[in-house]
């Protein structure tokens, strides 16, 4: 699974950003597709998910009502529409690829920098 992120980019807080996710390779059907992103001396966590398929979706808390994952078929893309946007929402956004039912991202696109300004 090839995964290639583009997007991101620099924001006031309130505002609105999208990142995508080009995916490519073989069984995708298999796959979750998510988002996770790590911010300046913490941790890298999860943000949101979505099945190759579009049946099903996964949020943190923090972005539940905020973020919305999507599939995009004509594309073969994977985007996060981030809106509302907050200053603790900066952070380096990866892609990653997941064949479930492992819990391991087994493969990771380039990050891509969304930084939110107060």
């Amino acid at each position: 699974v090839q995964l290639q992120a583009s997007g991101g980019g620099l924001v006031q807080a309130g505002g609105s950003l999208r990142v995508s996710c080009a995916a490519s390779g073989r069984n995708l059907m298999d796959y979750m597709i998510g988002w996770l992103r790590q911010a300046p001396g913490k941790q890298r966590e999860f943000v949101a998910g979505i099945t190759w398929s579009g049946q099903a979706t996964r949020y943190v808390d923090s972005v539940k009502g905020r973020f919305t994952v999507s599939r995009d078929k004509f594309k073969n893309t994977v985007d996060l529409q981030m809106d509302r946007l907050k200053p603790e929402d900066t952070a380096l956004y990866y892609c990653a690829a997941k064949e479930l039912p492992a819990s391991e991202w087994r493969y990771w696109g380039q990050g891509t920098q969304v930084t939110v300004s107060s």
